[in-house]
């Protein structure tokens, strides 16, 4: 079964099965930037690329669509936004991207934003990959629902370690992937999957998501790669 971010949060389970759809907190800006598809950096992140996963294990069914909507603004702050949807799930994610990595700042579902103070580094530096490669932080999370039920915070603690770089294959492809063990401690009752691995290649992204989805597609070719 899924483990998607917050709905293993007790306490905001009913809200999150019946978010109201006005909201009376200031949305995110909208997306109004468009790079073409064709540029990819390390980190992809140009607006209009795409990609889909399944569930691991799962073989069948409506994948789940993630999509670089581009350049917006989180707060008061210059992000870009990854939203993933399909089967019922709808979230988006806010992330800086320059050469320090790929930090978090916070994400959205309906009716429900959560902040991340100071940002979570996901990923260090292009040039600092390799195997033994271990960073950890400790972020508050600000839960706030739009409808003012939920305003919330508490601390999260994370550590990424990278233990082996190897080739996968997956949905008939072939990755040179980083695998990433992932180990989060929270005092907000379990708002992530405590452990997780993730597979990361650069210029295509998460081969094997958090989430414990595995990539099936794009609608991009990474540079001089072919895949």
């Amino acid at each position: 079964m899924m483990r998607w971010t917050l709905l293993t949060f007790a306490p905001l389970a009913l809200l999150l099965g019946c978010a109201p759809r006005q909201t009376s907190a200031p949305a995110p800006a909208p997306v109004t930037a468009q790079t073409p598809v064709s540029r990819v950096s390390f980190y992809p992140q140009e607006t209009g690329l795409s990609w889909s996963y399944l569930p691991e294990g799962d073989t069948g069914g409506l994948p789940y669509s993630l999509k670089a909507l581009g350049p917006t603004v989180f707060g008061d702050a210059q992000v870009r936004a990854f939203e993933l949807t399909g089967r019922g799930a709808q979230q988006t994610w806010y992330r800086q991207i320059d050469t320090s990595g790929q930090k978090l700042l916070g994400f959205r579902k309906p009716g429900l934003t959560v902040t991340l103070t100071p940002a979570w580094q996901e990923w260090p530096a292009e040039g600092a990959w390799r195997v033994g490669l271990s960073w950890s932080g400790t972020t508050t999370a600000r839960l706030r629902s739009d409808d003012g039920q939920v305003d919330q915070a508490g601390t999260v603690t994370y550590r990424y370690t990278v233990l082996d770089q190897r080739q996968v294959s997956v949905a008939g492809q072939t990755y040179q992937v980083w695998v990433v063990d992932r180990q989060i401690t929270d005092t907000l009752g379990g708002l992530f999957p405590a452990s997780e691995t993730i597979w990361f290649t650069p210029y295509v992204g998460d081969v094997r998501t958090a989430e414990a989805l595995l990539l099936t597609g794009r609608n991009f070719q990474s540079p001089g790669k072919g895949n």
